[in-house]
């Protein structure tokens, strides 16, 4: 009987093994279905991803082309603002070449040189506004001294560029002479500096201003009081100083006639005349 167990228990643990092979395999078969559907799902996920990147790429694409290329945002206004000396027709006649050209596609190195042709231009900003506008934002020379010409006068401005020329003085800018000298020398470009220096309300009290060399600046001012200056050096402090002692004269004589000295602004003088 000995042999026939074990030969039923052989059989029993074959039939087991078979069985147990047989659950392997039907195992693995369903654990390689899940993974080729993840694969391919992974695969549809990344063609899907790669197609919408496509799409953005391309719509991108396309409205840099509608920008740049585009007839619908093409340059049909230029708007000038800012100028009073300036002529905004002229300024806009001379940028007209501009026109029809989409806004991406402006030549701003051609605006730059149309606009170095404008003396009275100190600065200017351009801006485009959608869908078809330039504009130009001037910024224009500023006057700050009178010179005489000929039989009448001129408007200068720090740099001492000619910003207008008039038959008559205008009020309220100081009337320079630096002796013939010329105006974009030394002792014109120390007059400059002194009247940037002054307070607005003290500038428009000047009515005079001489010099010969850059360290001997005076002015003249419309109370008839006279300020030696001197050099353009410390012509804040100097101001500070001369509005100082302007201010104790009035207190002390106003009706005195005096000469105030800042040229050496650390000692501040005023000198009865």
């Amino acid at each position: 009987m000995a042999p026939d167990g074990t030969a039923a228990e052989a059989k029993a643990r074959a039939a087991a093994a078979r069985k147990q092979a047989r659950r392997a395999s039907s195992e693995r078969r369903r654990v390689e279905r899940v993974e080729v559907r993840r694969f391919t799902r992974r695969s549809r996920h990344r063609r899907a991803t790669l197609v919408s990147l496509g799409a953005v790429v391309l719509l991108l694409v396309a409205s840099v082309a509608v920008a740049v290329f585009s007839p619908l945002l093409s340059l049909q206004t230029i708007r000038v603002e800012g100028t009073e000396r300036v002529d905004a027709s002229a300024v806009q006649a001379a940028l007209d070449g501009q026109l029809g050209t989409p806004l991406a596609m402006i030549d701003f190195d051609e605006v730059t040189r149309e606009l170095a042709a404008f003396p009275l231009i100190a600065s200017y900003v351009t801006e485009t506004a959608p869908p078809h506008t330039l504009v130009v934002r001037i910024q224009e020379r500023q006057p700050v001294a009178t010179v005489a010409a000929g039989e009448g006068f001129e408007l200068v401005d720090p740099a001492g560029v000619v910003v207008q020329e008039l038959e008559a003085r205008q009020e309220g800018v100081p009337l320079v002479d630096v002796g013939g000298a010329a105006l974009d020398g030394p002792a014109y470009r120390s007059v400059a500096e002194v009247l940037l220096a002054l307070p607005v309300t003290l500038r428009s009290t000047v009515d005079t201003v001489t010099a010969s060399t850059a360290d001997d600046v005076t002015l003249q001012l419309t109370s008839g009081e006279r300020v030696v200056w001197g050099s353009a050096d410390e012509s804040a402090k100097k101001a500070q100083v001369l509005a100082g002692l302007i201010a104790d004269q009035a207190r002390r004589d106003p009706g005195a006639s005096v000469e105030y000295d800042v040229s050496a602004p650390d000692n501040g003088i005023i000198r009865t005349r």
